[in-house]
């Protein structure tokens, strides 16, 4: 089982954190308002979850989960994550983390850029085209029909191959999706992004919480991962 340190515990850091207990793993949750703040989260979780500051859950785990905006990167523990396979489920919002130049030119894509502000850390990029509520309801276990595939980009081979098991056992069908160059494919209307996984397009125009999410096989996912295209990050609004 993996030691799983994660910082950010909104919808997204929760939702790993409450599969990653189901399947075993030990995690230490973090947050920018303290431990005390997660003392209820972590009675939910049960024995095997913990809270801490976000130092201690970059020294934590096996592998550090950051589920925090662009915009926090610079309060994140740098020195403790060098060196450390570090997995980002995150995506580049104007609306809410400001003009960034080097992504709306096209120059990197959100994980590069993410890389670059982590000196020494090693990347992967997952969980970041799938919306936070749909995480717990298409989790699978492994040979199910209706499991469904989950895009994995990263550089570092072993790297990737340290957060594929990580997402097989959470419940999804980890699926490559090349570099951290290629992660755009599965960015924001890409054509590999959150709609993807959308059971009634129609419900969730109205009220996008209310749609329980479809299952989306991995072969499905390699094709769209294939069709898609970069988007025009400098129009992006949201």
């Amino acid at each position: 089982m993996t030691n799983l340190g994660i910082i950010g515990s909104g919808a997204i850091g929760a939702g790993i954190a409450r599969l990653a207990v189901a399947a075993g793993h030990e995690v230490l949750v973090a947050n920018s308002r303290g431990p005390e703040s997660l003392r209820e989260l972590v009675r939910e979780l049960g024995g095997k979850a913990h809270a801490g500051t976000p130092a201690e859950a970059a020294s934590f785990g096996d592998l550090v989960v950051l589920a925090v905006p662009l915009a926090a990167y610079g309060a994140l523990p740098f020195e403790l994550l060098a060196g450390r396979t570090v997995l980002s489920t995150g995506n580049y919002y104007p609306s809410r983390d400001g003009r960034i130049e080097v992504l709306d030119s096209a120059a990197k894509t959100t994980a590069e850029y993410e890389e670059s502000l982590l000196p020494g850390a090693v990347l992967v990029k997952a969980f970041n085209n799938i919306l936070a509520h749909h995480i717990p309801a298409l989790a699978r276990p492994a040979g199910a029909p209706d499991r469904s595939g989950l895009a994995v980009a990263a550089d570092d081979r072993g790297a990737k191959q340290v957060v594929s098991a990580l997402v097989d056992s959470l419940g999804f069908d980890p699926v490559d999706a090349g570099s951290l160059a290629e992660s755009w494919r599965f960015e924001p209307e890409s054509g590999a992004y959150t709609t993807v996984y959308v059971a009634d397009p129609e419900l969730f125009a109205k009220n996008w919480l209310a749609d329980p999410g479809a299952p989306l096989p991995a072969e499905r996912l390699r094709e769209l991962l294939a069709l898609s295209h970069r988007p025009d990050v400098a129009s992006r609004a949201f």
